[in-house]
C-alpha cells in the first residue's frame, strides 16, 4: 500500500504572522502529496529548550515549583528554559539550572534531544542530566519568576507523578531517560 508518507510536501509561499513573545508564528501554505490539495499551516518559530535532570551526591533529583500561565496553576517540573542566542545547549543548561536552582555541577551528561511537538513547533528540546550537584549561589530568576526548588528521592518523584502533581511531559520525558517511572508495586 503506497501512502506517500515519505514525498515531502512543497511549500508554496510563506508569510510571517503575529510575533508572540515566546514564539514568531509563520503561516506556510502546503501542498498535500497525496491528494495535489493545497492548505494553510500555522508554524511557531521557538528557540530551543533545555531540560535538565538535576541529581545531589546523595542520589536526590532538583525540582522547581513555579505559576505556569497556560495551565493557570503551579506546577512540579525539572529545572529548564530557553536557549539564548549563540549559546550551546550545554552553555543553556548550565545557566538555567543555576538561575533557577542556585545548583552547579562539574559533571554533566547529555541525555539527547527531542522534538518539542512537531506538529506546530520548530524547536527541541536538549536534555542534560548533572550529577553531583551543589547548592553555591541563590537563584536568580527573571521578573516574571517566582520559584521553590525541592530535592525529592526517585520515590518521591514517582508519587507525585502517580498523584499527577508532575505533569509537564518533557518533564517525564527526561526523567524516563534516566529511570523507569513506574511504580514499585
Amino acid at each position: 500500500m503506497d501512502t506517500n508518507i515519505e514525498k515531502p510536501w512543497e511549500i508554496l509561499r510563506s508569510e510571517a504572522g503575529p510575533d508572540l513573545i515566546l514564539f514568531r508564528s509563520r503561516y506556510d501554505w502546503v501542498r498535500n502529496p497525496r491528494n495535489a490539495r493545497s492548505m494553510k499551516a500555522l508554524i511557531l518559530e521557538a528557540a530551543d529548550w533545555v531540560n535538565i535532570v538535576a541529581l545531589t551526591p546523595e542520589k536526590k533529583i532538583i525540582v522547581v515549583r513555579q505559576y505556569r500561565f497556560g495551565v493557570g496553576r503551579t506546577t512540579l517540573e525539572l529545572p529548564a528554559g530557553i536557549m539564548n542566542a549563540g549559546e550551546t545547549p550545554e552553555q543553556a543548561a548550565v545557566r538555567e539550572l543555576k538561575e533557577e536552582t542556585g545548583f552547579t555541577s562539574a559533571n554533566w551528561k547529555y541525555l539527547g534531544w527531542v522534538e518539542t511537538n512537531p506538529a506546530f513547533l520548530n524547536n527541541l528540546c536538549h536534555q542534560w542530566l548533572a550529577l553531583d550537584v551543589i547548592k553555591t549561589s541563590a537563584p536568580e530568576l527573571d521578573e516574571g519568576e517566582e520559584i521553590s526548588v525541592a530535592e525529592l528521592s526517585l520515590e518521591e518523584v514517582r508519587f507525585e507523578i502517580e498523584q499527577g502533581s508532575m505533569r509537564n511531559s518533557l518533564t517525564v520525558l527526561s526523567l524516563s531517560r534516566m529511570f523507569d517511572l513506574r511504580s514499585a508495586g
